[in-house]
């Protein structure tokens, strides 16, 4: 039986590359895409879990790449194994397959997936309680810092009322156009 060697990639933001992951690995077919991983509605993994046929291999750099907490992890790679498919976990150097009956690579997986999973919650533990202090400090503003304030503002305003096209007010401020249409308004 034919089977393809399938890819796996997933980063939380589209400022982050999921370059490093499977490096150096070929594959028939890759699923890649820039989404939390905090439930399994994420576009490519639907796509990939309506490819996959029986006898195929997906890989995955690692656990926490497939999913946010244990309860999806499980979920997901069932989904995967109950096709016929073996999911490879590079990083981690787990396999799982429909007729691997080890208990010990389940006890695994189950083990790691809690500890990804309680690694993410003491980062938001500890990432509320720094919020908490610097709001307690005054130092704590939430959102992104505006590109377009103060003094670049002012020479915003100056340059526009001197008729000068958006673009090249853009282009010497250092930011998008849509960021003065939305500042302006």
């Amino acid at each position: 039986m034919n089977y393809q060697n399938i890819a796996y990639k997933r980063v939380s933001s589209f400022d982050q590359s999921t370059d490093r992951q499977l490096d150096g690995m070929t594959f028939d077919k890759v699923f890649e895409e820039k989404i939390s991983a905090k439930n399994s509605k994420r576009p490519q993994l639907q796509a990939m879990l309506q490819y996959i046929r029986e006898g195929d291999h997906v890989y995955v750099h690692s656990l926490d790449r497939l999913a946010r907490n244990l309860k999806d992890l499980l979920d997901i790679v069932n989904d995967i194994t109950a096709k016929g498919c073996t999911v490879h976990f590079v990083t981690n150097s787990m396999e799982f397959s429909q007729d691997s009956a080890n208990p010990m690579a389940k006890l695994m997986l189950q083990v790691l997936g809690g500890i990804h999973e309680f690694e993410l919650q003491v980062i938001r533990a500890r990432q509320k309680e720094g919020i908490e202090a610097a709001k307690k400090r005054g130092q704590y503003k939430p959102g992104r810092p505006k590109k377009l304030c103060g003094e670049k503002l002012e020479n915003c305003r100056k340059m526009m009322s001197q008729g000068i096209p958006i673009s090249k007010i853009a282009s010497e401020l250092g930011v998008s156009r849509s960021t003065i249409f939305r500042t302006i308004k």
